[in-house]
């Protein structure tokens, strides 16, 4: 991995040895060459960032990405266009990446792959809510509208209930987003009993293959 000269660190104006780093901040060689850029990634948390490492083709992620399974989130559609930011980054344009070092877990061989299936997940994960929640209210519901709890014993049938609290949160996080999209409306409630309806109709889900 390629060394940062310390001659060219430059301390804070008050003379402290920290400094904030900003969004697309470069570390350069004496040459000019990028060493390091600095990518604000917020969604995970608000303040998450990535390094970029052109020399090495190599994407230092945090938590953003990680080397199993699937990353938590504080606010989905800023996380997903983080990862669709680091997807995009352009091999043309000093954006060129193979392996991702994550907060957790093993070095990822193959980055962008990675990247889209993460993207893709979330997005099927949408789609499943959006169905769920625009078909009829089961029979034992005590609500005429869909509550969290409810999408999630739909959609979560099949995993052990143990993690189905876990999985509220973050179907929670998709409906929050939704909303912000105009595809559907917290009617009232908290949590798990919060109360959602839908905007649409289920036929715009038809055609998304």
């Amino acid at each position: 991995m390629a060394e940062l000269p310390k001659d060219l660190y430059v301390h804070a104006p008050d003379g402290s040895v920290f400094h904030d780093l900003q969004d697309g901040q470069v570390f350069q060689d004496s040459d000019g060459t990028m060493l390091l850029r600095v990518l604000h990634t917020p969604g995970h948390t608000a303040d998450s960032i990535a390094l970029h490492l052109p020399g090495d083709k190599a994407l230092y992620t945090a938590d953003t990405v990680l080397g199993y399974g699937t990353s938590v989130f504080e606010d989905l559609g800023s996380y997903l266009k983080s990862l669709k930011r680091l997807l995009d980054l352009d091999p043309n344009e000093d954006g060129d990446y193979d392996t991702l070092y994550p907060g957790h877990g093993p070095v990822v061989e193959h980055g962008r792959e990675t990247i889209s299936l993460y993207i893709q997940h979330r997005l099927d994960r949408e789609k499943e809510i959006l169905r769920v929640i625009r078909s009829p209210i089961p029979g034992d519901s005590n609500s005429e509208y869909w509550t969290t709890w409810d999408i999630v014993k739909v959609i979560y049938k099949d995993y052990p209930e143990n993690l189905w609290l876990p999985a509220c949160r973050s179907v929670e996080l998709h409906l929050l987003k939704l909303q912000g999209d105009g595809l559907v409306r917290h009617i009232a409630g908290e949590g798990p009993e919060a109360k959602w309806e839908s905007l649409q109709p289920n036929t715009d889900l038809e055609h998304d293959g």
